[in-house]
């Protein structure tokens, strides 16, 4: 399988064959939003990752792998296999910028665009509602058992396209720009309630500052904004848990159709 030899017989045979299947699974596991967090340590990434390709190889033994991997056709099945789990992977952190989306137009509305605080997911910075989006987004992903799902789509991304296999097509790649766009359209769909609360609010503090004048607009507006977008997202709180599970399962459904033939 490899052109070093180790003098360890089949056995050496073996573990190529789980780095090899590890390619897949660790792109997968790199991309995806809740495995692949900066704050996971690498070695508890790398051991899962070789959980799971062994699992694989014991689970579905047929699955080819290249004669020698430092050879011109052993290199491409390897790209392939990290394109594969990087698409995987990118179907569900699409899924998981829908609430950093909606997250920066709240928090814009209200004033607080400059409240930053890190993220140890992605080890950037995020505002102070991303980071509670994020949190109960995740919190619905595993109390759904979705990331369970995910796990089993990248198990079964062997058995739909072996490696070696051409499978990426235009039509793939539309279907995940079309996901994109979707998105998106959750982002302002879940925005869309706190930020229309707020435009009234601001609206109200502009009819009270025309109509008297000496009251101080930025002492009583961002506060108003604040306390308004606080009270806004308690009272959407059901449609916002509503829109985060609809996301979930729409993420999880296109993650399906990356790896359906």
């Amino acid at each position: 399988m490899i052109a070093l030899d180790f003098g360890l017989g089949g056995f050496e045979a073996e573990i190529w064959r789980v780095v090899f299947l590890m390619t897949r699974v660790g792109a997968a596991l790199l991309a995806a939003p809740f495995f692949g967090a900066s704050n996971v340590p690498v070695m508890v990434r790398v051991s899962f990752t070789g959980a799971m390709a062994i699992f694989i190889s014991i689970w579905l033994p047929e699955i080819p792998t290249p004669e020698a991997l430092l050879t011109l056709e052993g290199m491409l099945m390897l790209a392939g296999e990290a394109l594969i789990g990087l698409l995987l992977g990118f179907v569900l952190q699409l899924a998981f910028a829908a609430p950093t989306i909606a997250a920066e137009v709240i928090g814009g509305a209200m004033g607080m665009s400059m409240a930053q605080t890190a993220d140890p997911g992605t080890g950037g910075t995020t505002t102070a509602f991303g980071q509670y989006f994020i949190i109960v987004l995740t919190l619905i992903f595993l109390a759904t058992g979705a990331h369970l799902h995910w796990i089993a789509l990248v198990t079964e991304s062997y058995r739909a396209f072996p490696p070696g296999e051409t499978w990426l097509g235009p039509e793939r790649f539309q279907a995940i720009a079309g996901f994109g766009a979707a998105t998106f359209e959750t982002a302002l769909r879940i925005a869309l309630p706190v930020t229309l609360i707020l435009l009234l609010v601001q609206i109200l503090t502009g009819i009270l500052s025309r109509s008297a004048p000496s009251l101080n607009l930025f002492a009583l507006g961002l506060p108003a904004g604040v306390l308004a977008g606080i009270a806004a997202l308690i009272i959407s709180a059901p449609l916002i848990y509503d829109q985060f599970t609809d996301l979930v399962e729409l993420g999880l459904a296109q993650a399906e159709s990356v790896v359906t033939p």
